[in-house]
């Protein structure tokens, strides 16, 4: 169990620091903003780092597909909620799919 909660926590963090590190990117506007654009590399650092050490108790599709997905489809979120973007039935669709792949991923390994 507790190499079990070692993995999900890893991989939450990774998923937090891909996600931050994409906002960043967006405040970073081209790299042109400094403070932003650092942290869009130590937060994309931080977040590779936690996926090697996942990889380490999780295969590779699996973990992979979670954090890649997971990102995705918080900063889909994060986009409509925080910066405003449009919101369409598809585009809520296509998040639930996301989810519903990644839990898929888990559930039925």
């Amino acid at each position: 169990m507790k190499i079990l909660t070692y993995k999900w926590l890893i991989l939450a963090l990774g998923i937090l620091f891909e996600v931050l590190g994409t906002v960043c990117m967006k405040y970073a506007e081209g790299f042109t903003k400094l403070i932003p654009s650092v942290f869009v590399f130590v937060f994309y650092g931080l977040a590779l780092a936690a996926l090697v050490f996942v990889l380490e108790k999780m295969e590779v599709s699996i973990a992979y597909a979670i954090w890649a997905g997971a990102g995705t489809a918080l900063i889909a979120m994060l986009g409509i909620i925080w910066f405003n973007e449009p919101v369409s039935v598809a585009k809520v669709v296509s998040i639930g799919l996301i989810i519903l792949g990644i839990l898929g991923l888990e559930l039925f390994d």
